[in-house]
């Protein structure tokens, strides 16, 4: 039945009002499904994809000094603690403490001399004390006897002075036994003498110990640029080892982000290397502080910019995040790039 160019005309008003409603649905959907979205990054799941993985990196130095002479580990290699990273050469500290050890022996055949000469002088001491007691009794005995004219004013003056020369004679003993127990530097139950040559020992045990420098954790040998032979510094690097104990993301988010990121709080992690794995960790910690260039000391002066940009962009805040679960099919690797999730306390 044909339709008049009116009721066409009707019919196409009301397509064009039918498809403007459509539209307007699906904006105002798009707006709701967008403002859901902003309010699940924001609030609800904060989420960053810069992110990098991270791990201990520690120097390991030597105590001693000396060329290697034994280096049996290669570049990239994974040891476990207590593995034998390299070895300086302990000859000279051997000697060392081959010298040292003699000289223990001696000194512990000294103390025993020392003890000797402590007992004749308490043995000497005991004697001169026994002389005086006698030279005493005898003055005593014949002072009375002068007045009767027993005995005459030589015999007297004669026993005093042999009291005296006993009384000095104990003193003297007295100095020489107090010398030798000075000498033998006992105080208590500890020997100066043999602590001191104990020491030197210990020491020197150490320091061959030390030429034996082992893995102090489980970790990876990284960046080896050494040889046999190259002369080892006491406290300078002469390797790298990764941590393998403990890993953890770096991820920086927006300072608006913050104020929904707690430590304790649960994140999904995926790393670029593997993409289809994800992995558990939990926030450690939140950035306190940047480095501001605007506003820095320099030279004991403030650096202030001149300008303010009209749009102020957001800092990042470098945000810990522990990684719970290792798998030694997806091992992690420092400087991965990573996309986190917060989750919350979930």
């Amino acid at each position: 039945m044909a339709t008049s160019p009116q009721q066409d005309g009707v019919r196409g008003n009301l397509a064009l009002k039918t498809i403007g409603r459509l539209l307007s649905a699906a904006i105002i959907v798009a707006a709701i499904i967008a403002a859901v979205f902003v309010v699940r990054l924001y609030y609800i799941y904060p989420r960053t994809d810069d992110a990098y993985v991270r791990a201990n990196i520690i120097g390991v130095a030597p105590h001693v000094s000396g060329p290697i002479v034994k280096l049996p580990i290669v570049d990239n290699q994974h040891v476990k603690q207590g593995d034998l990273l390299f070895i300086v050469d302990p000859r000279p500290y051997q000697a060392t403490l081959d010298a040292l050890a003699a000289k223990l022996a001696l000194t512990n055949l000294q103390i025993k001399g020392l003890n000797d000469a402590i007992a004749a002088a308490r043995a000497e001491q005991r004697r001169r004390e026994a002389d005086l007691a006698y030279a005493r009794q005898y003055l005593h005995r014949i002072e009375p006897l002068l007045a009767k004219h027993y005995v005459t004013a030589n015999d007297v003056f004669d026993a005093r002075s042999k009291l005296r020369a006993a009384e000095a004679a104990v003193q003297n003993a007295h100095s020489a036994a107090a010398q030798a127990e000075n000498e033998l530097g006992q105080y208590g139950d500890i020997n100066a003498r043999r602590k001191q040559a104990e020491a030197e020992v210990e020491d020197a045990r150490l320091n061959v110990n030390y030429c034996y420098v082992r893995a102090p954790f489980d970790g990876y040998v990284t960046n080896l640029n050494i040889a046999v032979g190259q002369y080892a510094n006491e406290g300078r690097d002469v390797l790298n080892l990764v941590d393998n104990r403990v890993w953890y993301v770096v991820a920086n988010f927006r300072e608006n982000f913050l104020g929904h990121i707690r430590p304790g709080m649960k994140v999904k992690v995926y790393l670029l290397s593997y993409p289809n794995h994800s992995f558990r960790g939990v926030v450690q910690g939140v950035g306190w502080a940047l480095y501001q260039p605007n506003g820095a000391t320099v030279e004991g002066l403030p650096q202030v910019e001149p300008t303010l940009n009209w749009v102020r962009l957001s800092q990042r805040f470098p945000v810990r995040i522990t990684l719970l679960d290792g798998d030694r099919k997806y091992p992690f690797r420092t400087g991965q790039t990573a996309v986190v999730t917060v989750q919350g306390y979930r």
